[in-house]
């Protein structure tokens, strides 16, 4: 991938038409650089699912332009498109979306079924190692508790290499102790791998992993924190919610850095 793995440029996204129209994203420009773990947080509709939707390709915007590693999403079929989903990019949601009649092993090999490519055995059980259940392969997701459940579809997710794994939420249906195990898993990946991560959050503490987090109001950027503390997050989050009609704020304004503290993950 290039250094600015996803680029957005001046994305808008409405839905509806006339008098009905609801714009959820409004001139966002934002660039994820290659291995760096980004947290994107804001107000309950402020238009984050769908800049996590625009961004990986799943939906499409009305205006503006989607750069994913040099190709430009907004320029390709629906064909092409797919295809590149498939093979560049990767998922990880609030629900774990695992099939109840495969074993983790055979849920973590269905991307590359699904590519027509062979999965090795080796190659699958090398990403269950990753995320600590090696000794799960042959567990169906009912014999699995939803943080493992959780952790297979993160392998499931990786299992492909992507270039970047977006996340809706990922934590959002577990407790806080085997969040943060999820976490680690998300943070490591970046660390050790180089990993792109792009993760939707309501979660100060979550986001507090990330490297930084740019936060949305009514479709559009407010601003950013790199290296933030939860509290210092949830403080930035409070103050937002309190004046959710605040203009944008500058480039320079946007940039709040704070010294980074030690994060859960």
């Amino acid at each position: 991938m290039t250094d600015d793995g996803i680029r957005l440029d001046s994305v808008t996204r409405r839905f509806g038409s006339g008098s009905t129209s609801v714009t959820a994203l409004d001139d966002v420009s934002l660039v994820f650089p290659s291995g760096t773990f980004t947290a994107v947080m804001g107000p309950s509709g402020s238009g984050k699912s769908t800049l996590l939707q625009c961004a990986a390709g799943l939906d499409r915007p009305t205006s503006g332009s989607v750069t994913v590693g040099g190709t430009e999403l907004t320029a390709l079929s629906e064909t092409k498109l797919t295809l590149l989903r498939r093979e560049r990019i990767g998922f990880v949601f609030q629900a774990f979306n695992l099939l109840p009649s495969l074993t983790a092993e055979q849920n973590v090999a269905l991307p590359l079924r699904l590519a027509g490519r062979r999965p090795k055995r080796a190659q699958v059980r090398e990403a269950l190692q990753q995320v600590g259940l090696g000794d799960r392969a042959r567990h169906r997701p009912t014999e699995l508790s939803g943080g493992q459940q959780q952790r297979v579809a993160l392998a499931r997710a990786l299992i492909t290499r992507p270039d970047v794994l977006f996340g809706d939420e990922p934590t959002g249906a577990l407790d806080s102790r085997t969040g943060r195990d999820v976490l680690a898993l998300l943070r490591g990946t970046v660390d050790r791998d180089g990993q792109t991560i792009v993760m939707v959050t309501h979660d100060p503490v979550a986001a507090s992993c990330a490297d930084r987090v740019v936060f949305l109001v009514d479709g559009r950027v407010h601003g950013e924190l790199s290296g933030a503390a939860a509290e210092d997050i949830a403080a930035h989050m409070t103050r937002l919610e309190a004046k959710p009609e605040a203009e944008p704020q500058s480039e320079s304004e946007a940039k709040l850095q704070d010294q980074p503290e030690a994060a859960p993950c």
